[in-house]
């Protein structure tokens, strides 16, 4: 088959994906796979070797990452549970003030609090987030809000263990610490200057208060049982929003429920809440580190394994949960973490189905031909795909996953290193966040802000961090 007939063939069963998912409202995953198969047929693969390409793509991304995402989903749902996002904020208000307290909050619900499910962390922390916007002066909302947004969407696909980079570091067989390190680097500055970019214009302007957020009213919940207070912003008890996970659905989102923590005993602290998290990051990245410099040992390469940290990060969340708040409500973390990872896992297989058709049907083989030696092209190219996409699907796992799979194959032509596309995808995906997306309809109830608002803090504030991720991702190229 010729070249130019792969690529329209692919083209097109792309667009039917993005087509089943907005027009028809078809479940992303079904419709990754309905298009993976007829990539297959259509490029002459025939049913045997499309069937076969598609379950093998699903296995080979579930051995690489099924459990991974599985632990980090759980230990979020125990840190959750326990009330230890709560407490965090309140801690970081405390230290940082009224000035950093964006860039602070940004920054640990970016990194540290990627284990926790999107809309849990967003649902439970934005009531906080929303308390705290009054001491920040005239644009508090504003820049709160900017700074959320832009930190919860980075992190999913910037920051290990978030549950697209977990998947990405698997399609591109990406090692665990490798992402986790070199996704660091450039989630980092990212944040940072985003929200320094975000809040230079929102003081110059960009912000119209009357219309861009809506009255500050309080009404002071009441104490969670340990002295802690609730959200003292109204928020609707019930929305219905559509879902993030491509647009295919509706979703029923309460209002924030409360986490206080209900012993008789006494409450660990902060640290020792998030210890056991933050032990299984730090033998991610050591054992990234040691391989870099050809340092080998049984017990660290043992421990340093990404489904060995995680474990051991999940144990020791589970004892201090039990502890806590007792075994009853921590069998119901459990559940609700089982049941959110569910279609995560189910969408990461069919992403590594649809990548896997690609790979076989010779598109990488074609699309490396059209690149040159520099690794700027093609990083340029997924980075596009990935927001051409996002824009039209509206999730960033969909987007990122797809854009990662058509140019995984080229990789191993440029020479070019698998970490910078897997980051270059993530960044694509992040662009031009908008109504599609259930976190944008989150941050506009939850935050108090108009549609008119959330269009600028969230769809603009998050498309900045898009093009400036990418901008890092090519300056870690030049060292790569």
């Amino acid at each position: 088959m010729e070249d130019w007939q792969i690529l329209t063939i692919t083209g097109v069963a792309i667009l039917a994906i993005v087509v089943l998912i907005i027009r028809f409202k078809v479940n992303p995953v079904l419709a990754l796979v309905l298009g993976a198969a007829f990539l297959g047929l259509a490029t002459g693969l025939g049913a045997n070797t499309t069937t076969e390409t598609i379950m093998q793509g699903f296995a080979d991304i579930m051995f690489e990452v099924g459990l991974l995402i599985g632990w980090g989903v759980l230990m979020g749902a125990l840190l959750n549970e326990m009330g230890a996002i709560r407490r965090l904020v309140d801690k970081l208000m405390h230290v940082f003030g009224p000035k950093g307290i964006p860039y602070a909050l940004g920054l640990t619900i970016g990194t540290a609090l990627q284990s926790i499910f999107l809309d849990v962390l967003l649902v439970m922390s934005a009531p906080l987030a929303r308390r705290i916007a009054p001491r920040l002066g005239k644009y508090g909302t504003a820049k709160i809000a900017t700074a959320m947004a832009i930190s919860l969407e980075c992190g999913i696909v910037l920051m290990v263990p978030g549950v697209a980079t977990v998947a990405l570091a698997g399609l591109l067989s990406v090692p665990l610490g490798e992402m986790l390190i070199f996704g660091l680097l450039v989630i980092i500055p990212t944040i940072v200057t985003s929200i320094f970019i975000m809040n230079f214009f929102i003081t110059r302007g960009l912000w119209k208060i009357d219309k861009d957020q809506q009255p500050f009213e309080e009404a002071e919940e009441p104490s969670d049982g340990n002295g802690a207070q609730g959200s003292l912003a109204q928020t609707p008890r019930d929305q219905t929003t559509p879902n993030d996970d491509g647009g295919s659905g509706h979703v029923r989102v309460a209002a924030p429920a409360k986490t206080g923590v209900e012993t008789s005993g006494r409450e660990p602290g902060l640290f020792v809440m998030f210890a056991p998290m933050l032990l299984s990051l730090v033998l991610i990245g050591t054992g990234a580190i040691l391989k870099m410099v050809n340092f080998s040992s049984p017990v660290m390469d043992f421990l340093s394994t990404p489904v060995i940290s995680l474990l051991i990060g999940l144990v020791g969340t589970g004892i201090v949960a039990r502890m806590t708040i007792g075994t009853p409500r921590v069998e119901k973390a459990i559940a609700r973490g089982f049941s959110e990872s569910g279609q995560i896992l189910l969408l990461t297989g069919a992403g590594g189905s649809l990548a896997a058709i690609v790979a076989t049907s010779g598109m990488g083989d074609i699309l490396g031909q059209y690149f040159t030696a520099s690794t700027v092209a093609p990083l340029v190219v997924v980075w596009a795909i990935a927001a051409v996409l996002h824009i039209a699907v509206g999730s960033v796992s969909i987007s990122a996953i797809t854009a990662a799979g058509i140019l995984a194959p080229v990789a191993p032509a440029m020479g070019l290193n698998p970490v910078l596309i897997a980051l270059a995808a993530g960044a694509g995906s992040l662009f031009l966040v908008h109504a599609t997306s259930n976190t944008f309809w989150l941050l506009q109830s939850l935050l108090g802000q108009t549609t008119r608002g959330t269009l600028k803090s969230c769809s603009l504030g998050v498309s900045v961090a898009s093009v400036m991720a990418l901008g890092f991702t090519l300056v870690l190229s030049l060292f790569l």
